[in-house]
């Protein structure tokens, strides 16, 4: 690779974890291309980026960004690496990233990540899988917003329907009703 392609590459993969929410970094040795095709499209379909990068050259596209910490851990950046991130939800590269570790067998195997300002071991990856998407987090604050209104109609139809069960249970006692 040319000096300049590789000094282009350096400057997309800065502008790219600019804005990041998540990354996670995996080894992909033994995966045959068809695998790995089908990996990169599952990761693209659910809106996360994945790319192979030489490890030196992403050691300096992060070199003056919050995510320079990631150059510290040792073992993290070593060996062929495929870099799979989201501008979007923390969590989801890394619930494709375990699935797909769990399949792979060994062939795919989490090195590693970052996450607000931390690094992560594959067992923190794993740990953030486990956090909720944003379509959870959407719908928990949706069932949030309305459950008082729900619990006022429920409680302002109350007092109609149990004097309704008042008469009928009357009429009942009465002995005129069924």
């Amino acid at each position: 690779m040319e000096r300049a392609a590789k000094q282009q590459l350096v400057e997309e993969v800065s502008r790219t974890f600019a804005n990041v929410m998540s990354v996670v970094l995996a080894d992909f040795r033994g995966l045959n291309v068809q695998t790995v095709t089908g990996i990169r499209d599952e990761f693209r379909k659910a809106g996360c980026g994945y790319r192979v990068v030489k490890n030196t050259l992403i050691k300096i596209a992060v070199k003056d960004t919050p995510m320079s910490v990631m150059t510290t851990m040792e073992g993290l950046l070593a060996g062929p690496t495929a870099v799979i991130w989201s501008n979007e939800s923390p969590s989801v590269p890394a619930k494709l990233a375990v699935k797909f570790a769990k399949e792979q067998q060994q062939k795919f195997r989490i090195k590693g990540g970052y996450f607000e300002g931390q690094v992560l071991d594959d067992k923190g990856v794993e740990a953030l899988s486990k956090m909720p998407g944003k379509p959870e987090l959407q719908a928990s604050l949706l069932m949030t917003f309305l459950a008082a209104p729900t619990d006022l109609v429920r409680t302002l139809a109350a007092g109609p329907m149990n004097f309704l069960y008042l008469l009928q249970a009357r009429e009942r006692s009465l002995g005129g009703g069924a």
